[in-house]
């Protein structure tokens, strides 16, 4: 049996201890016992057998029966074998035990379980899910662990690595520094000592103790310290500061030591008289003079025989369907055929009698068959592939049976169905009845010899696209003659075939070869071995079968059936063929085999593996001592050796061996040779694993349609260490991997598709999968359907296993399992698993005769439509190849830096708008210095023009407000302020208004008598618990004497709701508006200086801080002035405005532009868009506005939501051509692609394609640029004189594409557009007239060069003055609003805005003529993440996942202690959610060499964001921490 522990001839198990294991495991498996009672009796059978010795690696094998073998019992009697079918390729006795002494090593660590909602188990049933904790428990928790298995995950590494104990290796976390200290550790290595555990580590960072995710995120914390093996030394190397570690090779891996192999000649073909000269002239020959002699035997699924196909009638109707084919099928007049065609052959497996006539006929007919699977959907796994294959072949035919036929999916019309990816053929039932008896002198010109292709074989790569192998007629009789020598085939042997006839050994044993020597094939279809696994041995027996063509499958489910068969024999036998011999766990099949069998006349020598391939057919074979064999050998090795290509005993870890049994000798006429993987074909030397290639006149030919990889595979030309050639005819590549061991025998260890290259390592796919069903096998997953491949993420390969599992199997049940996995794979192969997924069972896709279709599964992981029920992700384990994290240098000082700019040659990133002229010069500037004094004037001047229009949710025009109108409401709110609110001048008022003209009013009216107006969102009805306490926080923050505020929300506050959110004892006056008497006050208050705070600007930032900036009437008049010329707002001009009016550029524009420029607004409340999505856009195109102000909310509501409507809104006469600017307001970086889809969904409506634009300001400037696009003179429509000659005639905002990598260093390096990591950025605008911008070191504080990335600061007289706050933090506002270089111009007052950006002067030029500085946004600096040294810009990690499925609707990331959370808003089904937690792991790893360690899948609409459609990912965080999500899923990646 194949192990890895020790080598097995040491001491081998006796036969009757091999039975009663094998009798354990089936009771274990059909439940006849517990699972205490198989260890008990397990370990009782095993007691006397686990002291083992060491063997030399190679050891002759006698196989002899001993006396406990002859002697052994017979077995007792059991119930029927189940029907299931099980794989039972690598079940291997002592590999289990190899596996469970590895996870012995390993102490229990609990890993956090994932949070799952019931919704989303498919499995199991409800009363067995297991409730998510809600506390965290200790470790020593749990029940107690039964012998040999394990009760947790443990996650600790090898014990060999102690002295590593206690540190977080860079490379294997995100959670690695996110700021180092220089030339010394990372800064994050005291936290990861600390592990921020107790009440005082969670409390400091504002979590609830008893979170249950914070509690889980703790165990991931934990379990990531764990003590890991010590990485290989690592360079970095400075390419854009982003190559990934480059690992140096290790000094102490095994190394080759061996002499040059040199080429292996098998023995000559026998020249004996006569040969045939064709496989036709065989059959010719055999179909006229033994015309009764049985062909082929045909069985059904009861193992009856059902059709007997001689050789003469296969004769006879070969002939009669090559006549058919070339005389009878026409198109348009014209034979659809001609010699050299390929017709495809679509047989079922139980059809060997039709498909041995459709190939012969077409090779009497020179076509090229093409045998193919049946396609029994129209999405069959590999089944387009298999189309692509046809399409590229020309195949306009399909031969088929009447049966067949039938089953196949039809179309409307009742033809067959075309199956996707498929050409259109024409379909041939080949029955009898359907064909065409040839004349007595027709005769087929076909000869069947020469370099003509034969047929065509498909192969599926391990990429799963699907290639033809070209074999042709010399190489088809060649590989007869080669497999009847080797085999010693007669005249008239039986042979038993398993295998499918359409390919591989099957085809050329079963139909070849058979033929050739006229035996007769008992073909076994796959069905019958489902329904009674012990059939093909029953046949060998009642047709005394001299052969057998068999899988170790097939082997392996005999032995589990052949209880209570006393009467088979299997002493006809001389051979038994095992096809996948090649595979190194194949050896345990056939031990076990012999184990059972050899008392029922099975004799030893008959087991003869072979390995082929589809490129080199049959590449060699084991042979019977009879034909010249040598005696059988074993070879234990080194798991490590072998992962480094090179052959070693293993002589320390018993636990990680490979003990494989050779293959045979090379083919008769054939060369073999071992040549290096990769590269150059150099011959490898006697101790080196490599590519066992062949050169033959018996191998496939070419690729069909692919010369160039066909040079690669078919043309090798192996060379010796010193260039030299090793032979003047070129060598194929058999994609097999082995070395040539004693005795000139083959032996294979993997196959070249199922590598996997982790690092400098090598692994085998079929290994990983042995290793993992020997962790409580057959428990938790079905035993036949787990696979292991592996997918490129971060330029290295990725080990992902994928099973089925059990419906009866707990979450918590599979989660450990998974566990279990993790630490048997790394401790035997000492590799990482990136991913395990579970998946229902009968799920996964099927190949055609069972077995999992591994290249289907892969694609369906990468795309996301695997539709797992349990993931674990472990990319911390596995990724070691992360760049280093960024040390930070000593920072170079201002001084040199500005130098360093002049040396340079570049100039200091600085720019500014046009000069504001001097207000105090002219009379009518005056009064216009303080607002209320222009609401009076214009109230007198013009005192009927309308300055706001305010409409509904169906567009109606509620109401209308002119100056005068304003000026009367805003003096009774005066009057009743200082009657019924008897405030004093400086008193601040919240106004708690929804959008509307009251809320104007009332604002003018506080400053009619000198109160401070502090505009306040209102509470939201339907959600009074969470929205009433901010109302609360900001009245009480913002020290408010009085509320004014409508009388239905007065209601509100007051409701039962309100008073169980807040005490509503404690709100100060409040005063409802609606019925204010018709009252003037007595005098109008004037401040008495231009300094005098006018108002109070309040808002939740998107880092969640709740921030108050103070505004006086200069910073006011000021802002408006700069406002009015930017935007060319006149008395005659209309705006629509679709924005909140409570923060901002948004109450600016509410509430004060239109007063002071006297412009009409359209006010369009953002609430009203929720009812009808088209108000917005319909209110712009009724009032013909030119300008037009809106939110990225209100601009992704339309696209979402008038995309496809855009027909229908040009019907009801929307039209958009009247926009000159549609401006974006905001506080973040342009949102490119939402303002490139706005344009060009609503282009139809007549929306110019450069009119959207975009604004920045913040809370230190509101209005810092924003951009109007030109127009002609022209269309100049009323205005001053002054306005036309300062209008903001300039270019369009300009685009560039920066380096990503750069940027996360603080640099801007411009790229071309489409370059790899490219990141696009829009200018923000242009800066306003009065206001200055320049770039400084967020540290330093000194001036930043042209292209420099560093902090914006603006001078400006609208500036806010300072924060308003309960404390007056005097520290908070000289730092942010009277900030001064460190160096440079160090008098200028200047304003931090907490926002990255940089300046870059373009060849473009304004309307002075002078050249234009363009301002970019990156991102604000509260919200960068600190990762691995390297600042994060959260918005490009979420680009990022949002493209990785379709199914993310939204997504935000954050960090808490260090791990990057990540969460998604899910669009699709909920049974989904669990596709996405590996796309997302792997697009940021890819993109952003970052290690995500949680992924959070949600609903829609679960991310917050503020008005301006900004996300709160600071309210997100701490919802997630304190568990108020309500999660899909959390996985929890280790």
């Amino acid at each position: 049996m194949a192990a890895r522990g020790c080598p097995l001839e040491a001491v081998p198990l006796p036969a009757d201890v091999r039975e009663g294991l094998a009798e354990l495991e089936l009771e274990l498996s059909e439940g006849d016992i517990t699972q205490k009672g198989y260890e008990k009796k397990r370990a009782k059978l095993l007691a006397c057998h686990m002291l083992l010795t060491q063997e030399p690696t190679f050891q002759a094998e006698a196989r002899t029966p001993g006396p406990s073998q002859t002697s052994a019992a017979a077995p007792k009697l059991q119930k029927p074998r189940p029907t299931t079918s099980r794989d039972e390729r690598f079940r291997s006795d002592v590999h289990t035990e190899a596996v469970q002494a590895a996870l012995a090593k390993y102490k229990e660590r609990r890993m956090p379980m994932p949070s799952k909602r019931r919704s989303v188990l498919v499995y199991p049933s409800a009363d067995t899910c297991t409730p998510p904790d809600t506390s965290s428990a200790s470790e020593d928790e749990g029940p107690s662990r039964r012998p040999g298995r394990l009760t947790s995950t443990p996650l600790q590494s090898h014990g060999s690595i102690e002295p590593w104990l206690g540190q977080v290796l860079e490379a294997s976390s995100s959670s690695s520094s996110a700021s180092s200290h220089p030339g010394g550790r990372p800064a994050a290595a005291p936290w990861a000592a600390t592990a921020l555990t107790g009440p005082t580590a969670d409390a400091h960072i504002g979590v609830p103790v008893s979170s249950r995710v914070s509690s889980r995120i703790q165990q991931l914390l934990n379990t990531l310290k764990r003590p890991k093996r010590p990485p290989l030394r690592e360079f970095f190397m400075d390419d854009f500061e982003e190559l990934l570690a480059v690992r140096q090779t290790d000094p102490n891996r095994p190394k080759p030591e061996g002499s040059q192999m040199v080429v292996l000649k098998g023995e000559p073909l026998a020249a004996e008289a006569p040969q045939p000269p064709s496989l036709l002239a065989a059959l010719q020959r055999w179909g006229t003079t033994q015309p009764k002699a049985p062909c082929v035997t045909a069985l059904d699924t009861a193992g009856k025989a059902v059709h007997v196909l001689t050789y003469g009638k296969l004769w006879s109707r070969s002939l009669k369907l090559a006549y058919t084919l070339l005389n009878k099928l026409t198109s348009k007049n014209e034979p659809l055929l001609k010699p050299g065609d390929r017709v495809a052959l679509v047989f079922p497996n139980s059809d060997p009698v039709m498909f041995m006539v459709a190939f012969y006929g077409c090779l009497l007919a020179e076509l090229v068959p093409v045998p193919v699977e049946v396609p029994l959907t129209r999405k069959d796994a590999g089944s387009q592939q298999v189309g692509f294959l046809l399409g590229s072949c020309g195949v306009a035919l399909a031969l088929t049976t009447d049966a067949c036929q039938k089953g196949l999916p039809k179309a409307q019309t009742g033809e067959v169905a075309t199956f996707k990816g498929w050409p259109p053929l024409a379909w041939l039932v080949i029955d009898g009845k359907h064909l065409t008896k040839p004349p007595k002198d027709w005769h087929p010109s076909a000869q069947g010899a020469g370099a003509g292709t034969a047929y065509i074989e498909y192969k599926t790569s391990k990429e799963g696209s699907t290639v033809g192998v070209t074999v042709s007629h010399t190489s088809l009789l060649a590989q007869c003659q080669a497999l009847t020598q080797a085999c010693g085939y007669s005249e008239a042997e039986t042979l038993t075939n398993v295998l499918d006839f359409k390919r591989d050994a099957g085809l050329w044993h079963g139909v070849f070869t058979s033929v050739l020597n006229r035996m007769h094939v008992i073909s076994i279809p796959y069905a019958l071995m489902k329904v009674n696994p012990l059939s093909w041995i029953q046949k060998v027996c009642s047709y005394k079968a001299r052969a057998a063509l068999v899988k170790s499958r097939d082997m392996h489910w005999s032995l589990l059936a052949q209880r209570g068969q006393r009467d088979v024999s299997l002493s006809s036998l001389r051979m038994l063929i095992v096809a996948d011999g090649a595979n190194p766990w194949s050896i345990s099949s056939c031990d076990a085999f012999l184990n059972v069998f050899q008392s029922r006349g099975l004799r030893p020598e008959v087991i003869c593996p072979c390995a082929s391939s589809p490129e080199a057919l049959t590449v060699a074979i084991r042979r019977p001592p009879d034909l010249g064999g040598p005696p059988p050998r074993k070879a234990v090795l080194s798991m490590n050796g072998l992962s480094h290509g090179v052959i070693r005993v293993d002589t320390e870890e018993k636990l990680s061996v490979l003990t494989v049994q050779d293959v045979g000798q090379v083919m008769p006429g054939a060369n073999v040779c071992v040549v290096k993987v990769e590269g150059t074909p150099y011959l490898c030397k006697t101790d080196e694993v490599g590519e066992i290639c062949v050169n033959s006149i018996a191998t496939g030919a070419a690729y069909y349609g692919l010369p160039g990889i066909t040079k690669n595979i078919f043309e090798t030309v192996p060379v010796t260490a010193e260039g030299v050639p090793v032979s003047d005819r070129s060598f194929t590549r058999t994609g097999l991997l082995g070395f040539i061991g004693p005795d000139d025998l083959v032996f294979v260890v993997g196959k070249l598709d199922g590598l996997m290259v982790v690092g400098v390592r090598r692994h085998n796919a079929d290994d990983i999968v042995a290793t993992a069903l020997a962790v409580e096998p057959m428990k938790f997953v079905y035993r036949g359907r787990i696979t292991v491949f592996s997918v490129t993420v971060l330029h290295d390969d990725r080990i992902v296993l994928v099973a089925e599992q059990r419906p009866d199997t707990s979450e918590e049940d599979s989660f450990h399992w998974m566990g279990r996995v993790l630490q048997a794979v790394d401790s035997i192969h000492q590799v990482g698993m990136y991913c395990l997924a579970l998946v229902p069972a009968n799920t996964l896709p099927k190949a055609p005769l069972g077995g999992i279709h591994i290249s289907e599964t892969k694609q369906r992981f990468l795309e996301g439509m695997l539709h797992p029920c349990n993931v674990l992700m472990c990319p911390h384990t596995c990724v070691t190849n992360l760049p280093k994290p960024r040390q930070k240098q000593p920072e170079v000082g201002p001084a040199s830096m500005v130098v360093g700019h002049l040396v340079a040659g570049k100039r200091t990133a600085q720019a500014s708008g046009r000069e504001l002229a001097h207000l105090e010069e002219s009379d009518q500037a005056r009064k216009f210095l303080f607002l209320p004094d222009v609401l009076q004037w214009r109230a007198h001047t013009t005192p009927d023009h309308p300055l706001f229009l305010l409409l509904n949710a169906k567009g109606s025009v509620t109401s209308t407000v002119t100056c005068v109108q304003l000026h009367r409401r805003a003096e009774r709110v005066a009057a009743a302020l200082m009657e019924k609110g008897r405030l004093c001048v400086g008193d601040h008022v919240a106004l708690v208004y929804p959008p509307g003209v009251d809320l104007i009013a009332a604002f003018y009216g506080c400053l009619y008598c000198g109160c401070v107006p502090v505009t306040v969102r209102p509470p939201h009805p339907q959600n009074l618990t969470t929205t009433l306490p901010t109302v609360k926080m900001i009245v009480e923050v913002s020290k408010s004497a009085c509320v004014l505020t409508t009388q239905a929300i007065v209601r509100l506050l007051k409701s039962k709701e309100a008073v169980a959110a807040v005490d509503v004892r404690t709100w100060p006056t409040i005063l409802d508006t609606d019925d204010t008497p018709k009252k003037k006050v007595a005098s109008i208050f004037r401040p008495p200086s231009p300094d005098v705070l006018a108002y109070l600007d309040f808002s939740v930032s998107t880092t969640g801080v709740l921030a108050g900036v103070k505004m006086s009437h200069a910073a006011t008049s000021a802002l408006c002035r700069s406002l009015k010329l930017q935007c060319e707002l006149y008395p005659s001009r209309q705006i629509a405005i679709c924005l909140d009016p409570y923060c901002g550029l948004g109450f600016a524009l509410w509430c004060l532009c239109s007063v002071y420029a006297g412009h009409q607004s359209v006010l369009v409340p953002p609430l009203e868009l929720e009812s009808n999505v088209s108000l917005w856009l319909s209110a712009v195109s009724q009032f013909k506005a030119r300008v037009a102000f809106c939110s990225y909310s209100v601009m992704e509501m339309c696209t979402k939501g008038l995309g496809a409507q855009t027909s229908v809104l040009r019907m009801k006469g929307v039209n958009l051509s009247c926009v000159r600017t549609c401006m974006v307001v905001a506080e973040e970086r342009p949102r490119i692609a939402l303002t490139q889809s706005f344009s060009k969904l609503f282009k139809d409506l007549g929306l110019p394609a450069r009119a959207v634009s975009t604004t920045f300001g913040c809370r230190v400037n509101m209005a810092i640029c924003l951009q109007v696009q030109t127009r002609p003179e022209n269309e100049v429509k009323g205005g001053s004189s002054d306005s036309l000659l300062q209008g903001t005639a300039g270019p369009d905002p300009t685009t560039v594409y920066v380096d990503m990598r750069a940027l996360r260093h603080d640099r801007v390096r411009l790229v071309e557009r489409g370059s790899p990591h490219s990141l696009p950025l829009t200018e923000s605008g242009k800066i306003l007239p009065g206001v200055k911008v320049i770039i400084a070191h967020t540290e330093t504080r000194g001036p930043l060069g042209d292209s420099h990335l560093g902090e914006i600061w603006v001078n400006s007289p609208h500036n806010a003055t300072g924060y308003y706050t309960v404390y007056g933090e005097e520290g908070l506002h000289a730092d942010h609003f009277s900030a001064r270089l460190s160096f440079g111009d160090t008098q200028t007052i200047w304003a931090r805005t907490g926002y990255l950006g940089f300046l870059r002067r373009t060849e473009l030029t304004d309307a002075s003529g002078e050249r234009h500085d363009a301002l970019y946004v990156v991102g604000s600096l509260d919200e960068t993440l600190e990762l691995r040294g390297m600042r994060y810009h959260p918005i490009d990690i979420e680009t990022s996942v949002t493209r990785a499925h379709r199914s993310i609707a939204e997504c935000a990331v954050f960090t808490w202690a260090n791990l990057l959370v990540v969460v998604v808003e899910l669009a699709g089904l909920e049974q989904d959610a669990l596709d996405l937690v590996a796309l997302v792991t792997s697009v940021v790893l890819e993109e952003h060499h970052l290690v995500v360690g949680v992924v959070v899948i949600v609903d829609s609409g679960v991310i917050p964001i503020n008005s301006r459609g900004e996300k709160q990912r600071r309210h997100l965080r701490d919802g997630f921490l304190a568990d108020q999500l309500d999660p899909i899923y959390v996985a929890y990646n280790m």
